[in-house]
Protein backbone atom coordinates (compact mmCIF):
# COMPACT_ATOMS: atom_id res chain seq x y z
CA UNK A 1 0.00 0.00 0.00
CA UNK A 2 1.10 3.62 -0.23
CA UNK A 3 3.45 4.72 2.79
CA UNK A 4 0.46 7.09 3.78
CA UNK A 5 -1.43 4.44 4.23
CA UNK A 6 0.60 2.43 5.85
CA UNK A 7 1.30 5.54 8.33
CA UNK A 8 -1.99 5.26 8.85
CA UNK A 9 -2.50 1.91 9.92
CA UNK A 10 0.51 2.52 11.97
CA UNK A 11 -0.68 5.36 14.13
CA UNK A 12 -3.47 3.49 15.00
CA UNK A 13 -2.13 0.26 15.87
CA UNK A 14 0.42 -0.79 18.84
CA UNK A 15 2.25 -3.78 17.79
CA UNK A 16 1.26 -4.73 14.25
CA UNK A 17 4.09 -4.45 11.84
CA UNK A 18 3.13 -2.62 8.64
CA UNK A 19 4.73 -2.40 5.34
CA UNK A 20 3.91 -3.27 1.55
CA UNK A 21 4.58 -7.00 -0.55
CA UNK A 22 6.41 -4.74 -2.62
CA UNK A 23 7.80 -1.81 -3.69
CA UNK A 24 8.49 -2.42 -7.07
CA UNK A 25 12.04 -0.83 -7.26
CA UNK A 26 12.60 0.16 -10.95
CA UNK A 27 10.19 2.56 -10.48
CA UNK A 28 11.14 4.22 -7.67
CA UNK A 29 14.05 7.13 -7.25
CA UNK A 30 16.30 5.24 -5.08
CA UNK A 31 16.99 8.17 -2.61
CA UNK A 32 13.72 8.94 -2.22
CA UNK A 33 12.15 5.26 -1.12
CA UNK A 34 15.34 5.17 1.21
CA UNK A 35 13.84 8.09 3.27
CA UNK A 36 10.44 6.90 2.31
CA UNK A 37 11.04 3.60 4.21
CA UNK A 38 13.47 5.09 6.97
CA UNK A 39 10.58 7.71 8.17
CA UNK A 40 7.95 5.05 7.96
CA UNK A 41 10.22 2.68 10.16
CA UNK A 42 11.40 5.59 12.90
CA UNK A 43 8.00 6.67 12.97
CA UNK A 44 6.99 3.25 14.06
CA UNK A 45 9.83 2.45 16.12
CA UNK A 46 10.71 -0.59 14.07
CA UNK A 47 7.20 -1.78 13.50
CA UNK A 48 7.71 -1.88 9.61
CA UNK A 49 9.48 -3.95 6.66
CA UNK A 50 10.09 -3.76 3.31
CA UNK A 51 8.77 -6.11 0.48
CA UNK A 52 10.25 -5.59 -2.97
CA UNK A 53 9.21 -6.30 -6.37
CA UNK A 54 10.66 -6.21 -9.96
CA UNK A 55 7.57 -5.16 -11.95
CA UNK A 56 5.39 -6.90 -14.41
CA UNK A 57 2.82 -4.04 -15.27
CA UNK A 58 3.07 -2.10 -18.28
CA UNK A 59 0.48 0.46 -17.03
CA UNK A 60 2.09 1.60 -13.95
CA UNK A 61 5.86 1.03 -14.38
CA UNK A 62 6.30 2.22 -17.84
CA UNK A 63 4.80 5.29 -17.05
CA UNK A 64 7.32 5.72 -13.85
CA UNK A 65 10.56 4.08 -14.99
CA UNK A 66 10.51 6.56 -17.94
CA UNK A 67 13.43 8.63 -17.43
CA UNK A 68 15.88 5.04 -16.81
CA UNK A 69 14.03 3.45 -19.61
CA UNK A 70 12.44 0.28 -17.45
CA UNK A 71 9.92 -1.40 -18.40
CA UNK A 72 7.69 -4.09 -17.07
CA UNK A 73 8.63 -7.55 -17.88
CA UNK A 74 7.58 -11.34 -17.10
CA UNK A 75 10.62 -13.80 -15.86
CA UNK A 76 11.07 -15.27 -19.41
CA UNK A 77 14.96 -13.88 -19.70
CA UNK A 78 14.15 -12.07 -22.22
CA UNK A 79 16.85 -8.61 -22.89
CA UNK A 80 13.84 -6.67 -21.45
CA UNK A 81 13.32 -8.76 -18.17
CA UNK A 82 17.31 -8.81 -17.66
CA UNK A 83 17.26 -5.13 -17.87
CA UNK A 84 14.52 -4.91 -15.59
CA UNK A 85 16.40 -7.16 -13.09
CA UNK A 86 19.50 -5.15 -13.57
CA UNK A 87 17.57 -1.66 -12.14
CA UNK A 88 15.55 -3.42 -10.06
CA UNK A 89 19.61 -4.82 -8.52
CA UNK A 90 21.36 -1.25 -8.67
CA UNK A 91 17.51 0.42 -6.81
CA UNK A 92 18.80 -2.06 -4.16
CA UNK A 93 22.10 -1.02 -4.17
CA UNK A 94 21.68 1.96 -3.71
CA UNK A 95 18.80 1.48 -0.94
CA UNK A 96 21.45 -0.30 1.33
CA UNK A 97 23.85 2.43 1.25
CA UNK A 98 21.45 5.04 1.52
CA UNK A 99 20.14 3.49 4.98
CA UNK A 100 23.74 2.43 5.68
CA UNK A 101 25.69 5.10 8.66
CA UNK A 102 28.14 5.86 6.29
CA UNK A 103 27.91 8.59 3.32
CA UNK A 104 28.81 7.24 0.07
CA UNK A 105 29.72 7.36 -3.83
CA UNK A 106 27.81 5.29 -6.17
CA UNK A 107 28.40 5.03 -9.70
CA UNK A 108 26.27 2.61 -11.57
CA UNK A 109 24.24 1.85 -14.94
CA UNK A 110 21.20 4.04 -14.34
CA UNK A 111 21.91 6.03 -11.40
CA UNK A 112 24.86 7.94 -9.80
CA UNK A 113 25.72 9.70 -6.58
CA UNK A 114 26.54 12.80 -6.83
CA UNK A 115 25.51 13.69 -9.97
CA UNK A 116 27.82 14.34 -12.05
CA UNK A 117 29.65 11.48 -10.85
CA UNK A 118 33.35 12.87 -11.84
CA UNK A 119 32.69 16.54 -11.23
CA UNK A 120 30.66 16.21 -8.27
CA UNK A 121 27.49 18.67 -7.79
CA UNK A 122 28.01 22.13 -7.43
CA UNK A 123 26.97 23.13 -3.98
CA UNK A 124 27.25 27.02 -2.66
CA UNK A 125 26.27 26.36 0.76
CA UNK A 126 29.79 23.96 1.26
CA UNK A 127 30.80 25.63 4.21
CA UNK A 128 27.43 24.86 6.41
CA UNK A 129 27.50 21.34 4.77
CA UNK A 130 31.67 21.24 5.74
CA UNK A 131 30.40 22.07 9.28
CA UNK A 132 27.21 19.76 10.08
CA UNK A 133 27.44 17.29 7.44
CA UNK A 134 29.03 14.31 7.33
CA UNK A 135 32.74 13.80 6.85
CA UNK A 136 33.85 13.87 2.99
CA UNK A 137 30.55 14.97 1.58
CA UNK A 138 32.29 18.31 0.17
CA UNK A 139 35.32 18.61 -1.05
CA UNK A 140 37.86 21.84 -1.20
CA UNK A 141 36.20 23.41 -4.09
CA UNK A 142 32.75 23.35 -2.39
CA UNK A 143 31.37 20.02 -4.34
CA UNK A 144 29.33 17.47 -3.14
CA UNK A 145 31.05 14.68 -3.20
CA UNK A 146 29.37 11.75 -0.82
CA UNK A 147 25.94 11.76 -0.04
CA UNK A 148 24.83 10.81 3.47
CA UNK A 149 21.10 10.43 3.32
CA UNK A 150 18.84 10.83 6.52
CA UNK A 151 16.80 9.45 8.53
CA UNK A 152 18.01 5.72 8.78
CA UNK A 153 16.05 3.31 9.62
CA UNK A 154 15.27 2.66 13.34
CA UNK A 155 15.77 -1.04 12.49
CA UNK A 156 19.67 -1.98 12.37
CA UNK A 157 20.86 -2.37 9.15
CA UNK A 158 17.35 -1.76 7.65
CA UNK A 159 13.73 -3.12 8.15
CA UNK A 160 13.49 -7.03 7.40
CA UNK A 161 12.91 -7.60 3.11
CA UNK A 162 10.69 -9.34 1.67
CA UNK A 163 10.58 -10.32 -2.12
CA UNK A 164 6.98 -10.52 -4.20
CA UNK A 165 5.87 -13.35 -6.14
CA UNK A 166 9.04 -15.25 -6.92
CA UNK A 167 8.83 -18.36 -8.89
CA UNK A 168 12.49 -18.45 -10.75
CA UNK A 169 15.84 -20.47 -9.03
CA UNK A 170 17.39 -17.33 -9.83
CA UNK A 171 15.82 -15.18 -7.92
CA UNK A 172 15.56 -17.13 -5.15
CA UNK A 173 19.48 -17.33 -5.01
CA UNK A 174 19.78 -13.36 -5.00
CA UNK A 175 17.81 -13.51 -2.33
CA UNK A 176 19.32 -15.91 -0.17
CA UNK A 177 22.78 -13.96 -0.56
CA UNK A 178 21.00 -11.29 0.15
CA UNK A 179 19.60 -12.45 3.36
CA UNK A 180 16.49 -11.51 2.22
CA UNK A 181 12.70 -13.35 2.30
CA UNK A 182 11.16 -14.78 -0.86
CA UNK A 183 7.36 -15.18 -1.01
CA UNK A 184 7.40 -17.88 -3.01
CA UNK A 185 4.57 -18.30 -5.52
CA UNK A 186 4.65 -21.57 -6.67
CA UNK A 187 2.93 -23.98 -4.75
CA UNK A 188 3.29 -27.69 -5.70
CA UNK A 189 4.64 -29.64 -2.98
CA UNK A 190 7.54 -30.74 -5.19
CA UNK A 191 8.14 -27.08 -6.64
CA UNK A 192 8.32 -25.71 -3.21
CA UNK A 193 10.58 -28.00 -1.66
CA UNK A 194 13.10 -27.98 -4.92
CA UNK A 195 13.51 -23.82 -4.22
CA UNK A 196 14.01 -24.45 -0.02
CA UNK A 197 16.59 -26.25 -1.10
CA UNK A 198 18.26 -23.91 -3.46
CA UNK A 199 17.78 -21.16 -0.93
CA UNK A 200 19.35 -23.31 1.62
CA UNK A 201 22.44 -24.29 -0.51
CA UNK A 202 22.98 -20.42 -1.35
CA UNK A 203 22.59 -19.34 1.82
CA UNK A 204 25.46 -21.85 2.81
CA UNK A 205 27.61 -20.81 0.04
CA UNK A 206 26.89 -17.42 1.27
CA UNK A 207 28.12 -18.54 5.22
CA UNK A 208 24.39 -18.45 5.96
CA UNK A 209 23.74 -22.29 7.62
CA UNK A 210 20.40 -22.48 7.25
CA UNK A 211 17.49 -25.37 7.60
CA UNK A 212 15.34 -26.08 4.34
CA UNK A 213 12.11 -23.71 4.89
CA UNK A 214 14.06 -21.03 7.56
CA UNK A 215 13.81 -17.87 5.94
CA UNK A 216 11.04 -18.65 3.41
CA UNK A 217 7.48 -17.41 2.71
CA UNK A 218 4.69 -18.71 1.10
CA UNK A 219 1.64 -16.51 -0.61
CA UNK A 220 -1.33 -18.76 -0.35
CA UNK A 221 -5.66 -18.13 -0.38
CA UNK A 222 -7.61 -19.85 2.60
CA UNK A 223 -11.35 -20.25 2.49
CA UNK A 224 -13.04 -22.12 5.50
CA UNK A 225 -16.17 -24.11 4.12
CA UNK A 226 -18.09 -26.70 5.04
CA UNK A 227 -17.75 -28.57 1.47
CA UNK A 228 -14.91 -27.85 -1.27
CA UNK A 229 -17.72 -26.82 -3.62
CA UNK A 230 -18.74 -24.62 -1.31
CA UNK A 231 -15.29 -22.81 -0.96
CA UNK A 232 -14.39 -23.16 -4.81
CA UNK A 233 -17.81 -20.79 -4.92
CA UNK A 234 -16.51 -18.33 -2.42
CA UNK A 235 -12.68 -18.15 -4.31
CA UNK A 236 -14.99 -17.74 -7.62
CA UNK A 237 -16.65 -14.64 -5.83
CA UNK A 238 -13.30 -13.33 -4.69
CA UNK A 239 -9.87 -13.00 -6.06
CA UNK A 240 -9.49 -16.23 -8.06
CA UNK A 241 -12.22 -15.28 -10.10
CA UNK A 242 -11.91 -11.64 -10.09
CA UNK A 243 -8.08 -11.34 -9.37
CA UNK A 244 -6.58 -13.91 -11.16
CA UNK A 245 -9.43 -14.95 -14.00
CA UNK A 246 -9.85 -11.18 -14.78
CA UNK A 247 -6.30 -9.44 -13.95
CA UNK A 248 -3.38 -11.86 -13.12
CA UNK A 249 -4.09 -14.16 -15.61
CA UNK A 250 -3.12 -11.73 -18.77
CA UNK A 251 0.11 -11.48 -16.80
CA UNK A 252 0.80 -15.25 -16.93
CA UNK A 253 0.46 -15.97 -13.24
CA UNK A 254 -1.75 -19.08 -14.04
CA UNK A 255 1.40 -20.26 -15.54
CA UNK A 256 2.36 -21.01 -11.78
CA UNK A 257 0.31 -23.54 -11.22
CA UNK A 258 0.99 -25.86 -14.27
CA UNK A 259 1.13 -29.77 -14.14
CA UNK A 260 3.80 -31.77 -15.90
CA UNK A 261 0.72 -33.35 -17.92
CA UNK A 262 0.41 -30.16 -19.47
CA UNK A 263 3.23 -29.97 -21.55
CA UNK A 264 1.34 -32.34 -23.68
CA UNK A 265 -1.33 -29.54 -24.74
CA UNK A 266 0.11 -26.37 -23.48
CA UNK A 267 4.04 -26.87 -24.06
CA UNK A 268 5.85 -23.99 -21.44
CA UNK A 269 7.45 -21.34 -22.64
CA UNK A 270 5.28 -21.43 -25.77
CA UNK A 271 1.95 -21.32 -24.93
CA UNK A 272 0.56 -20.00 -21.76
CA UNK A 273 -2.47 -22.42 -20.17
CA UNK A 274 -5.88 -21.00 -22.10
CA UNK A 275 -8.87 -19.32 -19.83
CA UNK A 276 -10.72 -22.13 -19.62
CA UNK A 277 -8.08 -23.82 -17.50
CA UNK A 278 -7.77 -21.42 -14.76
CA UNK A 279 -9.91 -22.80 -12.24
CA UNK A 280 -10.12 -23.07 -8.30
CA UNK A 281 -9.54 -26.57 -9.01
CA UNK A 282 -6.72 -26.53 -10.97
CA UNK A 283 -5.24 -24.40 -7.98
CA UNK A 284 -6.37 -26.67 -4.70
CA UNK A 285 -4.76 -29.28 -7.00
CA UNK A 286 -1.55 -27.53 -7.38
CA UNK A 287 -1.81 -26.64 -2.95
CA UNK A 288 -2.30 -23.43 -3.56
CA UNK A 289 -5.42 -22.89 -2.24
CA UNK A 290 -6.40 -24.46 1.45
CA UNK A 291 -9.92 -24.81 1.21
CA UNK A 292 -12.94 -26.86 3.25
CA UNK A 293 -12.34 -27.56 6.68
CA UNK A 294 -10.15 -26.37 9.79
CA UNK A 295 -8.12 -29.68 9.26
CA UNK A 296 -7.98 -29.49 5.73
CA UNK A 297 -6.76 -25.85 6.06
CA UNK A 298 -4.22 -26.96 8.88
CA UNK A 299 -2.88 -29.50 7.07
CA UNK A 300 -2.15 -27.89 3.47
CA UNK A 301 -0.12 -25.22 5.93
CA UNK A 302 1.82 -27.44 7.50
CA UNK A 303 2.55 -29.28 4.39
CA UNK A 304 4.32 -26.17 3.15
CA UNK A 305 6.38 -25.82 6.49
CA UNK A 306 7.81 -22.42 5.05
CA UNK A 307 9.03 -19.82 7.82
CA UNK A 308 6.41 -17.26 6.85
CA UNK A 309 3.36 -18.01 5.61
CA UNK A 310 1.24 -14.89 3.68
CA UNK A 311 -2.59 -15.28 3.14
CA UNK A 312 -3.94 -13.49 0.62
CA UNK A 313 -7.31 -11.89 1.95
CA UNK A 314 -10.29 -11.16 -0.32
CA UNK A 315 -10.73 -8.05 0.90
CA UNK A 316 -13.58 -5.41 -0.71
CA UNK A 317 -14.55 -8.77 -2.64
CA UNK A 318 -16.42 -10.94 -0.28
CA UNK A 319 -19.11 -9.57 1.95
CA UNK A 320 -17.79 -8.21 5.15
CA UNK A 321 -19.87 -10.31 7.16
CA UNK A 322 -18.06 -13.76 5.81
CA UNK A 323 -14.68 -11.72 5.12
CA UNK A 324 -14.89 -11.47 9.08
CA UNK A 325 -16.12 -15.10 9.97
CA UNK A 326 -13.06 -16.11 7.83
CA UNK A 327 -10.76 -14.31 10.03
CA UNK A 328 -12.80 -15.48 12.93
CA UNK A 329 -11.67 -18.89 12.12
CA UNK A 330 -8.31 -18.36 11.43
CA UNK A 331 -7.69 -16.20 14.32
CA UNK A 332 -9.23 -18.75 16.68
CA UNK A 333 -8.34 -22.45 15.47
CA UNK A 334 -5.42 -21.64 13.57
CA UNK A 335 -3.05 -19.26 14.44
CA UNK A 336 -2.92 -20.11 18.02
CA UNK A 337 -1.12 -23.01 17.00
CA UNK A 338 1.68 -20.66 15.86
CA UNK A 339 1.56 -18.38 18.07
CA UNK A 340 2.59 -20.53 20.91
CA UNK A 341 5.48 -21.50 18.63
CA UNK A 342 5.95 -17.69 18.26
CA UNK A 343 6.29 -16.94 22.12
CA UNK A 344 9.24 -20.04 22.12
CA UNK A 345 10.99 -18.39 19.32
CA UNK A 346 10.76 -15.02 21.15
CA UNK A 347 12.22 -16.20 24.58
CA UNK A 348 14.84 -17.42 22.49
CA UNK A 349 15.57 -14.55 19.84
CA UNK A 350 13.36 -11.61 21.35
CA UNK A 351 14.68 -9.20 18.41
CA UNK A 352 12.54 -11.45 15.78
CA UNK A 353 8.82 -10.55 15.43
CA UNK A 354 5.95 -11.09 12.72
CA UNK A 355 4.85 -8.86 9.94
CA UNK A 356 0.84 -8.41 10.35
CA UNK A 357 0.41 -9.74 7.12
CA UNK A 358 2.22 -13.01 7.91
CA UNK A 359 2.23 -16.23 9.95
CA UNK A 360 5.67 -17.21 11.57
CA UNK A 361 4.21 -20.67 10.20
CA UNK A 362 7.16 -23.29 10.98
CA UNK A 363 6.11 -25.20 14.05
CA UNK A 364 9.01 -27.07 16.58
CA UNK A 365 9.15 -30.37 15.49
CA UNK A 366 8.99 -33.83 18.01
Amino acid sequence: GPPEFLLYVAMHTKRIKIGPIGYVLPGWDPLRLAITTAWLDQLTQGRSFVGLARGYQQRWLDQMAQKVHISATTSDHSTLDDTNRRAFEEVYQVLKLAWADESFRFRGEFFQYPYPYDAGTTWPAHTWTRDYGAPGEVDAQGHLQKLFVVPKPYQKPHPPLFQAFSTSAETIRWCAREQITPMILLSRPEQLRHLAQIYAEEAGRAGRWLAVGQNIGVLRHIYFADSVRMADRLAEQGLVGVGYKRFWGHFGFWESFRFPEDELEYPAGTTWLPPEEWTAERMRRARYIYAGSVDAVREGMESANPEWFAWLLDQGLLPRQELRKQLEIFGTQILPRYRQHEEKISEAKPSRKTPSTSVRAREKKG
